[in-house]
């Protein structure tokens, strides 16, 4: 098994990777398919179910699923564009489709949220239609938003077997359960990220790997910044004012005076992690790592290691990133990074298990004490509900990431302090994982049917 450690982390727009990037993919491969048909089209259709429905409005789905099928795609989003796109769709009720001129397409009536029983393949389903001059549908494909922005179509997702994206095996060490990976690093005295690192040279020059990891890093790092200087309400209704700011001005004020306590060190942490959260949440560029409504962990831990860790050097974070990748790719594989299949363990949990598993590694963690940070980090995230206020990526998701990347912190100095040896594996952990998302009751999985959702007042 092979994921990209490229497929783990994409450049993207918030505030969700499953709810907004995996729609406006899925209208993207659409087109695609427009565009390889000899039908001539005149209108298009969509309609959104389960989670992409319930959360859809909060989650800007409506307004990606049209962008997908006005061309536009997450990793070249552009903002004022899109606006400038979306209120001529809404005047003129047409997309201008690149390639196949102008389509019907009444966002009040050609975008339907259907609020009965999800698809059967996925809780984030969604169906895109094509229609001829007499409005009859001629050209239609049923897609799913997997988590993580991957998306699979019905076919795809059947023969994978499951919620999963399809995974190469061409490669050096193609492991898929972490017991594997552990067995490969020792015969062979690699470390995790130096195995990682071969599998990915199958597909690519050294040179396009490190030039990707390090534009990787580059806009994660920018998203901090962002954050950190950006001020005001985020969208949405809640009302909710961004913070970064405000946490980070203190804290530059309380540095170097001798009364600080040491656990302020957490603060930092959580504020790396909510400066990444509130631009995912403002609509900005963010990276999965894996997912939008995790974004901040693995940065903010990246960000702590670099700034406050004696011997960190920027020229690591490529083994940090591998090692993370390498981990959440276990995780995606063998259960879900999706929170509307398996909650919030799957994302903050699974990004809370990568960055432990980073950071234990540039601290100088065997592949052992690896796999421990990781399994410690995610074991203590199971169970966790997705449940956001008004279908929102802010309250809890944004402190949130703040506490996961605490507990990474936590996970990888623990791991650091054993010899690799635990009771509980990151193989039982992953399962346990999977079986408490089956058993999970829909409310809790990214609906906004229940939890803090339906407790918090949000009007």
């Amino acid at each position: 098994m092979f994921l990209s450690v490229f497929d783990m982390f994409k450049v993207g727009v918030g505030p969700s990777s499953s709810h907004t990037m995996g729609p406006m993919v899925a209208g993207a491969r659409f087109l695609e398919k427009m565009r390889a048909s000899p039908f001539h089209f005149h209108g298009l259709r969509a309609s959104l179910h389960g989670s992409l429905a319930f959360t859809g409005v909060g989650h800007a789905t409506d307004r990606a699923t049209i962008l997908g099928l006005a061309g536009f795609e997450p990793a070249t989003y552009d903002a004022a564009k899109a606006e400038a796109t979306l209120a001529d769709i809404k005047a003129r009720k047409v997309i201008e489709v690149p390639g196949m001129g102008a389509l019907a397409f009444d966002p009040g009536k050609d975008l339907v949220f259907d609020y009965g029983p999800a698809l059967a393949g996925h809780a984030n389903g969604m169906i895109l239609k094509a229609t001829d001059a007499q409005g009859d549908v001629i050209m239609e494909e049923t897609y799913y938003s997997i988590g993580g922005g991957f998306v699979l179509t019905a076919g795809e997702l059947a023969e994978a077997g499951g919620s999963k994206a399809k995974a190469r095996a061409d490669v050096p060490y193609p492991f898929e359960k972490a017991d594997e990976m552990l067995a490969m690093a020792k015969a062979s005295g690699l470390s995790i990220a130096a195995m990682k690192r071969a599998n990915e040279l199958k597909f690519r020059s050294a040179a396009d790997l490190d030039r990707g990891m390090e534009r990787i890093w580059q806009v994660m790092n920018d998203c901090i910044t962002r954050g950190m200087t950006g001020e005001g309400i985020l969208p949405g209704g809640l009302k909710v004012r961004r913070r970064a700011k405000g946490i980070h001005d203190a804290l530059m004020a309380e540095r170097g005076l001798n009364m600080t306590p040491p656990h302020v060190i957490n603060d930092w942490m959580s504020l790396y992690a909510m400066a990444v959260n509130e631009e995912n949440a403002a609509g900005g560029q963010v990276v999965t790592a894996p997912t939008n409504g995790a974004a901040g962990v693995v940065p903010a831990v990246i960000r702590y290691w670099l700034d406050h860790v004696p011997g960190a050097s920027a020229s690591r974070v490529g083994e940090f990133l591998l090692t993370a990748s390498a981990i959440g790719g276990l995780v995606k594989h063998n259960a879900s990074i999706s929170g509307a299949e398996c909650g919030c363990q799957a994302e903050v949990g699974s990004a809370a298990a990568m960055a432990a598993a980073g950071l234990c590694a540039v601290l100088g963690g065997t592949p052992e004490q690896v796999e421990n940070a990781a399994e410690i980090a995610l074991e203590h995230h199971l169970g966790m509900t997705c449940d956001p206020v008004k279908g929102l990526v802010q309250v809890p998701c944004i402190e949130r990431n703040g506490l996961g990347a605490i507990k990474a912190v936590s996970a990888a100095s623990l791991a650091l302090r054993g010899d690799g040896i635990h009771l509980v594996s990151l193989d039982v952990c992953i399962e346990t994982m999977r079986q408490t998302g089956r058993d999970m009751h829909e409310k809790y999985k990214e609906t906004s049917l229940g939890g803090l959702a339906v407790n918090v007042p949000n009007c």
